[in-house]
């Protein structure tokens, strides 16, 4: 049906709670047309016991958006709403990044243990993850506030990001990274029930879009109303021997602390929601334009035009920041693919974005050559 637009989303909270912010700017700017979403499974979807941390070759491209761009060339859906972070550089014949929606927080988020409300002995803050001699290992919690330098030396930190795990690893040799997957209700479900985790870390406007929010003492909230709760809070719904905790807003067991971008420099495209479409299709142009944030566009150019330039996927363990200065694009990148840190950063005029990606690229790359 002319009138009729289909948005393609993956069937994730976090993805249909993106998908459903773009549905409703587009029924608002566009009342006169019928919008939906179209749920498709991903091979990602699929893979979630399976680790993404490996060496990064074609098979970890694209593990989430790829059916998504089949419906798309297919004509069994006009829009493709996407995570740009996991939206390869390199897009099939026919496929455009039509528009690029206003940028969220781009901060990743250090996620622990509130030391107040567990029981242990010794020192309540920095104690704890000790062996009493029956092989039972302490969960341990910690501060409200709580830096990476604060963490307790060989603390463990759970993720499967290898751009975390370089930049952690930089900081803080000692510390122990250990795999985790999952949705982001599952991840804070184990770092609750998992002692062997002291931490895990995850985007800052991932919670935001699935309605958690961090109270003034640093306490990680759940969303108290959610038609997705139980995906993303699956401890929303405890058994009879599970006492309330993700989904409980009484019981803040769980803290978080912003990590800067001076600290955690974050991946390409990282708080930004991508849509893909057909490059021909007349009919969504002015749709993706009414969607498209023009300075968040230029600086995620600059930084899939630096990773491209690099070789990358979104695995690799590369990370770039660009900003807006006036007319000026500011961009800061580091690459960990042979090695020890490579940094570089750089600035050019706003139309010159892709070539400030390629030029702090190559700047990377003749360092690793010398």
């Amino acid at each position: 049906m002319a009138d009729r637009v289909l948005i393609a989303t993956r069937g994730s909270a976090l993805a249909l709670a993106q998908a459903n912010q773009v549905l409703v700017r587009c029924r608002t700017a566009f009342p006169s047309l019928e919008f939906r979403l179209r749920i498709v499974k991903t091979t990602g979807d699929k893979l979630q016991t399976a680790s993404l941390a490996q060496s990064i070759d074609e098979s970890t491209k694209g593990l989430f958006t790829k059916e998504l761009e089949v419906a798309l060339l297919e004509h069994q859906a006009d829009l493709a709403v996407h995570s740009l972070k996991d939206l390869p550089t390199d897009l099939p014949d026919g496929l455009i990044l039509g528009a690029v929606c206003r940028r969220a927080d781009v901060a990743d988020v250090l996620i622990y243990r509130d030391a107040a409300s567990f029981h242990r002995t010794g020192d309540p803050v920095l104690a704890g993850a000790k062996d009493h001699g029956s092989g039972t290992r302490v969960k341990r919690g910690f501060h409200p506030g709580l830096t990476l330098e604060q963490l307790p030396p060989g603390a463990t930190i759970a993720t499967s990001s290898t751009r975390r795990q370089a930049q952690l690893l930089a900081l803080r040799p000692d510390l122990k990274i250990i795999p985790i997957r999952g949705n982001v209700g599952t991840r804070l479900q184990k770092l609750l029930d998992q002692p062997a985790m002291d931490a895990t870390i995850l985007a800052a406007a991932g919670l935001e879009r699935l309605k958690f929010q961090i109270d003034t003492g640093g306490h990680l909230l759940p969303p108290s109303e959610s038609p997705t709760a139980s995906e993303s809070s699956p401890a929303a719904r405890p058994g009879p021997k599970q006492k309330p905790s993700v989904g409980c807003r009484r019981i803040p067991e769980l803290l978080a602390a912003r990590l800067p971008p001076e600290t955690m420099l974050p991946c390409v495209g990282q708080g930004a929601i991508g849509i893909e479409t057909r490059a021909d299709d007349d009919r969504i142009a002015p749709i993706c334009a009414r969607l498209d944030h023009d300075e968040t566009h230029q600086c995620v150019t600059a930084e899939r035009a630096f990773l491209r330039a690099m070789g990358g996927g979104c695995q690799s363990p590369v990370a770039a920041y660009a900003q807006r200065v006036d007319q000026q694009i500011r961009m800061r990148v580091v690459s960990f693919r042979d090695g020890p840190a490579q940094r570089a950063e750089g600035s050019r005029p706003i139309e010159e974005a892709a070539l400030l990606g390629k030029d702090l690229a190559a700047q990377l790359v003749a360092a690793d050559h010398q």
